[in-house]
């Protein structure tokens, strides 16, 4: 008897392969990243907006993202295969070799420093890549070692709306730092209430992403709540140092104050549901905050 053979049609293959790559460099995540990057140029650049520049810096923040996004996912690979939203990405099931995850992670982190170096500025470049090497080689290994990695992956995670406005004025001015604290504590609240939603699915991988080692519980969610309190007083600092108006200084306050009172629900309940209503609030935080900066600048 003859085997039955299946085909793959060449469309199929493709269209795997774009999804693979869509997934190694966690395509929603990266353009979120490389807005974030985009509107703190516009921001800077106050109407005086040079697109090759904004579109430089929009696609070398992309290659950048996408290469620290692959080289987690390599080092991880082991370690995808027990989490349930891991266990389908490219290198964990293997439709993606690790080499060529290294190859097209490489190739992607070095176009994107080159591209922010030679069409921006040198400090661009610079941050760049202090955000891949301290995601991918600092922030990926502390996972399972200790909760302290949040602390650590806040750095990176809050460097693209200091790039965006360095990539614009080409120094690391108050506008830029105020732009990095204002993302750097609103990771806390939104990366903690997503590890605390997911904790079982981390503890199989023995990723360790709640401050408390007993995880879900008053220690972890009074951590949270002390981070979030910080974004209170942030909210002024735009308008303190004529960064912008005071309506920006409202809208940053109010979102401030909503995740401030979701943490706090979250810290008198420590349930799973308000965890999920503290990271939808978080989730639309940054892009108001963003926005309103930006109307308020402009």
């Amino acid at each position: 008897m003859i085997a039955e053979q299946i085909h793959i049609t060449p469309a199929t293959n493709w269209s795997q392969k774009l999804k693979d790559y869509s997934e190694l460099v966690k395509m929603r995540l990266n353009l979120l990243v490389v807005f974030s990057s985009a509107i703190s140029y516009a921001m800077a650049a106050a109407g005086n907006i040079n697109w090759l520049q904004l579109g430089m810096l929009s696609l070398g923040g992309f290659l950048v993202v996408g290469a620290s996004n692959g080289i987690n996912q390599i080092i991880e690979k082991d370690f995808d295969k027990l989490m349930i939203r891991t266990a389908n990405r490219p290198i964990a099931t293997q439709r993606m070799s690790v080499t060529e995850a290294s190859i097209a992670s490489a190739l992607m982190g070095i176009a994107g420093v080159l591209i922010l170096g030679l069409f921006l500025n040198q400090m661009s470049a610079i941050l760049a890549f202090a955000a891949l090497l301290s995601y991918a080689f600092l922030y990926t290994p502390l996972k399972r070692i200790s909760p302290i990695s949040v602390f650590v992956g806040a750095f990176p995670g809050a460097i693209p709306p200091m790039l965006g406005w360095v990539a614009a004025t080409g120094t690391i001015g108050v506008e830029a730092l105020i732009l990095f604290l204002i993302q750097f504590f609103w990771q806390f609240p939104h990366f903690w209430s997503i590890a605390w939603v997911l904790d079982d699915d981390y503890k199989r991988a023995g990723f360790k992403m709640l401050p408390s080692k007993e995880g879900r519980d008053k220690k972890s969610a009074l951590q949270n709540l002390s981070f979030t309190l910080v974004l209170i007083p942030l909210s002024f600092s735009p308008l303190m140092y004529n960064m912008t108006g005071s309506i920006s200084a409202y809208i940053l306050l109010a979102s401030g104050l909503v995740l401030l009172y979701q943490s706090y629900r979250l810290f008198k309940t420590c349930s799973i549901h308000d965890a999920k209503k503290l990271m939808f609030a978080s989730f639309l935080y940054l892009p108001v905050v963003q926005l309103s900066l930006f109307f308020d600048k402009i």
